[in-house]
C-alpha cells in the first residue's frame, strides 16, 4: 500500500519519511495481520517466544528505540500482565544477572547494528536468556543472533533523525502486547478483534491528518523561531513520546529540550518555566479508558497552573477539545482513538515541529552534526 502523495515535493528525506509513515505502517499491518487476526506464518515464532517467558521481559535499547521500549513497558504490562523492565543498552551490559533469572530479553534497534544494543544482546545470549530482536534492516547482526526476529517494515530510512522507523517500532510493540495478551489469556477474543480492526484503520487516519499537522507546525515553528529551550510533558504512554519529541528537537534543530512526566514539573523543572521557554504538553485522551481520563484531568489542571505562571503552551489535543484550546497558546489536534494508537499519531506533529525548527535555523536536517545513522562504537 502506498498512500504517499506523489505530487508533493520534498526538499529533505526527513520530511519525505515523515509523510511515508502511513504507508510504512500499512506495510507492517499487511505483514503481520490478515482478515482473521495475526498472520501466523509471520507471527507464530514470536507468539511461541512469548509463551516461553517465565518471569519478566527486559528491554534493552538506546536513543529513540529506548523511548519505544519505555512505551512498550506500559502497553505490555497493561495488556497482558507480563512484568517488563527497560534498560539503557549501554548500562545493561554491565549489570548483574542476579535479578534477571528466568527473564527474556528484547533488543530494539533501527539498524540492528547499534554497538551497545548488540553487546546487550550478546550478553543476554551468553547468559542463556530467550532473546528477541526488533530491527528495521534485513539480515542485520541482531536479526541473525537473536532467538527470534520481529522486524519492522519501514523500509530504508535515509535521514539520520528517526521518524518512520520509530512509529514502525511502536506499532510492532503494540502488536507484541496484543500477542502477549492473547497467549496469556488476558484479553477476550472480541476485544482482540476490535483492537486489531482499529490497528488496520490507523494508516488512513494518519494519512488524512498529515498535511494539517504540517501546516500547523510550520506556522508554530515560525512563531517560536527565537526560542532556544523547550520542555515537553506527558503522562503515561505519552511521557516517552514527550521524551522523543525533545530528542528530535535536540538532534534536528540543535535546541535544548527536555522531556518530563507531567506530574514531575513542579518537582524542580518548574524553575525553568519562563518567557522564552515554551511548554509542549501532550493532552490527548482515550475517553473509553478511565485511567486515561484521570491522567487527562491532571494535565488540564497543570495547564491551568502554567497559564497562571504566564507560560507559553503548545498542546497536542483531541479534535474538538475546546478546554485545551482555551488554555493553550497553540493547539494541534489529533483524532481520538485508543491510547496506544494516540501515542503513534501524536509523535508525528512533534517530528514536524522539529523539522520546521531545524529549517528555520538553516540546518541540514538529514545530516545533523556529530550524529550517524547507526552508532557502531560506544
Amino acid at each position: 500500500m502506498d498512500t504517499l502523495n506523489s505530487s508533493k515535493q520534498f526538499n529533505h528525506w526527513m520530511l519525505r519519511e515523515i509523510y511515508e509513515q502511513s504507508a510504512t505502517l500499512a506495510a507492517t499491518i499487511e505483514h503481520y495481520l490478515d482478515g482473521s487476526g495475526f498472520r501466523m506464518g509471520n507471527c507464530a515464532e514470536v507468539m511461541a517466544w512469548l509463551k516461553r517467558i517465565e518471569a519478566k521481559l527486559v528491554i534493552a535499547a538506546s536513543g529513540s528505540s529506548r523511548h519505544a521500549g519505555m512505551l512498550a513497558e506500559l502497553m505490555i504490562e497493561d495488556l497482558s500482565g507480563l512484568a517488563v523492565e527497560v534498560e539503557y543498552a549501554s548500562e545493561y551490559c554491565y549489570r548483574s544477572e542476579k535479578a534477571l533469572v528466568h527473564s527474556a530479553v528484547m533488543v530494539i534497534s533501527q539498524s540492528g547494528e547499534t554497538a551497545d544494543t548488540l553487546a546487550a544482546l550478546r550478553k543476554a545470549n551468553l547468559s542463556g536468556h530467550e532473546t528477541l530482536a526488533i530491527t528495521n534492516v534485513d539480515d542485520s547482526t541482531m536479526e541473525r543472533e537473536a532467538t527470534v526476529s520481529f522486524p519492522t517494515v519501514a523500509g530504508r530510512e535515509r535521514a539520520i533523525p528517526a521518524t518512520k522507523s520509530f512509529t514502525a517500532q511502536l506499532l510492532n510493540l503494540y502488536l507484541l502486547g496484543l500477542m502477549a495478551a492473547d497467549t496469556r489469556d488476558s484479553m477476550s477474543a472480541s476485544e482482540l478483534r476490535q483492537r486489531l480492526a482499529e490497528v488496520t484503520d490507523l494508516p488512513k487516519r494518519i494519512e488524512s491528518q498529515l498535511q494539517g499537522w504540517e501546516d500547523a507546525m510550520r506556522e508554530i515553528a515560525d512563531q517560536y523561531r527565537s526560542s532556544r529551550n523547550f520542555l515537553f510533558l506527558g503522562r503515561g504512554v505519552h511521557y516517552p513520546i514527550a521524551r522523543e519529541g525533545a530528542l528530535k528537537l535536540k538532534e534536528s534543530a540543535y535546541l535544548h529540550a527536555e522531556g518530563y512526566p507531567s506530574g514531575e514539573l513542579k518537582h524542580g523543572p518548574n524553575a525553568l518555566v519562563a518567557e522564552g521557554t515554551p511548554l509542549v504538553m501532550i493532552a490527548t485522551v482515550d475517553r473509553s479508558d478511565a485511567g486515561s481520563v484521570l491522567r487527562y484531568e491532571k494535565v488540564v489542571q497543570l495547564m491551568r497552573d502554567m497559564r497562571e505562571q504566564r507560560a507559553s503552551i503548545l498542546a497536542i489535543a483531541n479534535e474538538g477539545d475546546s478546554v485545551i484550546a482555551a488554555l493553550a497558546d497553540h493547539t494541534v489536534f489529533v483524532q481520538e482513538m485508543r491510547e496506544p494508537l494516540l501515542a503513534i499519531c501524536e509523535v508525528i506533529p512533534l517530528q514536524l515541529l522539529s523539522y520546521w525548527m531545524a529549517i528555520n535555523n538553516g540546518i541540514d536536517v538529514d545530516h545533523p552534526r556529530n550524529l550517524t545513522k547507526a552508532v557502531l562504537s560506544e
